[in-house]
C-alpha cells in the first residue's frame, strides 16, 4: 500500500452491526469489533503509507495485471474481479450477512468472502492478518482442521472455511480450481457446510438489500447516487441501539499533516438529525424509528432521575445534554491516542474517543426536538407519540430556551473559542417553534402559547444581535461580523423566507467570502489549529441548495454534477476536499456528505411527472 494507493477510494460493507472498508486491491484495511467504535481487527488504513505486516485480509493473484470492483446492484455486496497476465481470472464476493431469520434480523459480527475462478487456473495467496493491541501487533492464532482462531482485542475471531487451512496459515500460493468460502466471525462452531451456508446467506442478503432499496421514494434524476448514499448511511447505523455514527473511521486528517485527526465513530446528535432528515425525504421510516428510540433513551438518561421510585422526575430543572455519545449511549468517550498506529499515510496521531463529549454545543436541543416532533404527526410510525412524550420533550425545550444566548463551542466544535453562535441560537428557536406547533396539534393551547412566546423571544434576539448593522445580513455570532456556512440553514429551518432580503444579503456575503472554486469553506478565519485548508463537502451542498433557492438552478445543477464527479469508486464522499486537486480528506464515508448528495438530488431533480 504505497502512498499513492493509500487513499480514501474504499468500499464499505456492513450489516448495521459489523462493517469494514475494502481497498482497490480487494483488501480489508479497516474494521472494528465488537462495535464500530471498538478496536480494529483490520488496521492497515491507519498504519503508515506502506502496507504493514499485519492488519489486513488480502487475496493476491499471481501475475495480476488488472482489477475491477463494483457493488452488486442496489446492495452492500462488493464484487472484485482480478485478472492475471496469463489470462486467468477470479472474482471475490465480500459482504456482511443481513436478512430475516427465525423471526428476527440476522446480522452477526461476521465477514463473508467467496472466491471463484472465472477463467483459467488462477494462482492465489491468502494473507489474513488481523490486528491486536489497537493495531500494534498481529493477532496470535491457533488452528483446527477447518478453522483458524485469531486472538483479537475484543475476543476471539474464528475463520471457518472449505479452503485448506494450512493454505491460509502458511500463506501458501495455490491453484484456485473451485469456489472457496470463508466465514470470519464469532468463536463458535459453524454448524453447517460452509460453502452452502455462505452461498445461502449471500442470496438472502442480496434479497434483503434489494427489497430495502425498493422501499425508498427516489427522485427521478441521480437515482444511482442517491441509492448508494442511502445504503452507506444505513451502514453507519448501530442497529442494536439505533445510534448513527458520523463515519466509519477515526483520524483521517482534514488535510495533510494538519493534526486535525478526530474519531468520528460515535453518535453526534447533530449529524444524526441531518441523516434522518435526509432519509425521511426518501421514506426510510425504519431508520427514523430506530434513531428516535435512541433519542428517547438518551433523554431519559440525561434529564430524568431513573432511580426514583415514583418514575421519571418531570419537574426537575433543565439539564445539559452533551453533543456526542457512544453508540451504546455511553456519555464518556474520553479522547486518547493509539500509540501502535502511525496514522493515515503516517500522519498521526490516531485518536480513540472524542473530546467533544465535554463540549457545550447548544444547537443539540433543536436537533433533538425536530426529529421527535415529527412523531406527533406521522401516521406511518409503529410507535405514535403520546402526551407524556410531549411533556418529556418540553424539558429539552426548556434547556434550549435557557441556553440560546449563552456562549458555546458551536457546531464546528471549536476547542478554545466560545461565542454565542447564531446557528446554535437558530436551532434553539426551532426547538421552541416546533414545540409550539406540536402543542397546538395536540390541543394543548396553553402550552402552545408558552412556546410561541419563547420562539418569538429567541427570534427577536437573533434579529437584533446577529444582524450586521448597515449590511442587512447575518453574522456567525451575536455582535460579530464573521461569516459561517451554517447561516445558509436559515431558510431550511423556516427562520427566513427565500425572498427575504436578509437571506439574499447573507447568501451573497457567504458566496463572496467562503467560496473557493466549486467549493465552500465552513469559515476562513483561524481556529484552534490555524486556517482551514480544505473545503467542507456538506457546506458545498448547502451552497448548492442555496443557489437553487436564489433562482440559479442551472448553476446549482452544474456544481452538483461536479461534486458527484468527486466521489470515490464506491460512489461516496469523505468530510473534506482539497480545492485545487479534488483529493478527498477527512473521515469516510462521512454521513454529512452523503446527506448532501440526497438533499441536493431531491431538490434539483425533475419531477416524475416529467416522464409519466
Amino acid at each position: 500500500m504505497s502512498t499513492a494507493s493509500q487513499s480514501l477510494d474504499l468500499f464499505p460493507i456492513g450489516n448495521c452491526a459489523a462493517s469494514a472498508l475494502i481497498d482497490r486491491q480487494g483488501r480489508f484495511v479497516w474494521a472494528c469489533l465488537p462495535r464500530v467504535d471498538g478496536a480494529p481487527v483490520f488496521s492497515a488504513l491507519m498504519n503508515g503509507p506502506d502496507l504493514p505486516d499485519h492488519g489486513y485480509w488480502a487475496v493476491d493473484l499471481e501475475g495480476q495485471v488488472s482489477v475491477e470492483q463494483a457493488y452488486w446492484t442496489n446492495t452492500a455486496i462488493l464484487r472484485t474481479v482480478k485478472r492475471a497476465a496469463d489470462g486467468s481470472e477470479l472474482e471475490i464476493i465480500d459482504f456482511c450477512p443481513r436478512h430475516p431469520k427465525l423471526g428476527r434480523t440476522y446480522r452477526p459480527l461476521a465477514y463473508c468472502r467467496v472466491l471463484r475462478p472465472l477463467k483459467g487456473t488462477p494462482r492465489v495467496t491468502i494473507r489474513l492478518r488481523p490486528s491486536a493491541d489497537w493495531g500494534a501487533r498481529a493477532a496470535a492464532h491457533t488452528s483446527g482442521s477447518n478453522h483458524v482462531r485469531y486472538l483479537c482485542d475484543h475476543g476471539t475471531l474464528r475463520l471457518t472455511t472449505d479452503c485448506a487451512v494450512s493454505h491460509v496459515t502458511d500463506e501458501r500460493t495455490f491453484r484456485l480450481e473451485r469456489p472457496l468460502s470463508f466465514f470470519l466471525g464469532p468463536d463458535e462452531v459453524y454448524a453447517q457446510d460452509v460453502g452452502f451456508g455462505v452461498a445461502e446467506t449471500l442470496e438472502h442478503t442480496r434479497k434483503y438489500w434489494r427489497e430495502w432499496v425498493r422501499t425508498l421514494s427516489l427522485p427521478l434524476d441521480w437515482q444511482e447516487a442517491v441509492i448508494r448514499a442511502a445504503i452507506a448511511l444505513k451502514l453507519c447505523v448501530h442497529e442494536e441501539t439505533g445510534a448513527i455514527v458520523a463515519a466509519l473511521t477515526t483520524s483521517v486528517p482534514e488535510f495533510a499533516d494538519s493534526g486535525r485527526n478526530w474519531d468520528y465513530r460515535y453518535c453526534w446528535i447533530r449529524d444524526a438529525y441531518y441523516v434522518v432528515r435526509a432519509l425521511n425525504r426518501l421514506g426510510a421510516a425504519d431508520m427514523l424509528e430506530s434513531y428516535l428510540a435512541y433519542l428517547r433513551n438518551l433523554i431519559d438518561q440525561t434529564l430524568y432521575d431513573l432511580n426514583s421510585e415514583t418514575g421519571p422526575n418531570l419537574n426537575s430543572g433543565p439539564a445539559h445534554i452533551q453533543p456526542v455519545w457512544g453508540v451504546g449511549l455511553e456519555p464518556s468517550i474520553t479522547e486518547r491516542e493509539a500509540p501502535g498506529l502511525s496514522g493515515f499515510r503516517g500522519m498521526g496521531p490516531v485518536r480513540i474517543g472524542n473530546q467533544a463529549h465535554e463540549h457545550v454545543q447548544n444547537d443539540v436541543y433543536g436537533q433533538i426536538v425536530l426529529p421527535l416532533a415529527q412523531t406527533f404527526y406521522d401516521l406511518r410510525l409503529l410507535r405514535p407519540a403520546t402526551f407524556d412524550d410531549f411533556h418529556a420533550l418540553e424539558k429539552v425545550g426548556e434547556r434550549a430556551f435557557h441556553m440560546y444566548d449563552k456562549p458555546d463551542a458551536g457546531l464546528w466544535e471549536l476547542r478554545t473559542i466560545a461565542r454565542v453562535h447564531t446557528y446554535s441560537a437558530l436551532m434553539c428557536w426551532a426547538a421552541c417553534d416546533r414545540l409550539a406547533k406540536a402543542a397546538e396539534h395536540l390541543g394543548l393551547s396553553s402550552r402552545a402559547a408558552v412556546w410561541r412566546e419563547r420562539a418569538e423571544t429567541v427570534r427577536a434576539r437573533i434579529e437584533t444581535e446577529a444582524l450586521v448593522e448597515g449590511e442587512g445580513r447575518y453574522a456567525a455570532s451575536f455582535g460579530g461580523e464573521e461569516l459561517d456556512a451554517s447561516l445558509l440553514q436559515m431558510v431550511d429551518l423556516g427562520f427566513l423566507d427565500p425572498d427575504d432580503p436578509r437571506q439574499a444579503a447573507t447568501f451573497a456575503a457567504i458566496e463572496k467570502g467562503l467560496r473557493r472554486g466549486d467549493h465552500l469553506f465552513r469559515y476562513v478565519i483561524p481556529d484552534d489549529f490555524g486556517e482551514p485548508e480544505t473545503a467542507f463537502n456538506f457546506c458545498t451542498f448547502w451552497y448548492i441548495e442555496a443557489l437553487a433557492l436564489n433562482g440559479r438552478e442551472d448553476e446549482a445543477r452544474s456544481l452538483f454534477e461536479a461534486m458527484l464527479a468527486r466521489r470515490t469508486s464506491a460512489g461516496l464522499l469523505s468530510e473534506d476536499i482539497e480545492v485545487e486537486t479534488g483529493e478527498l480528506w477527512g473521515n469516510y464515508p462521512q454521513t454529512y456528505s452523503l446527506v448532501g448528495i440526497i438533499n441536493c438530488a431531491v431538490l434539483l431533480s425533475r419531477p416524475w411527472a416529467a416522464v409519466r
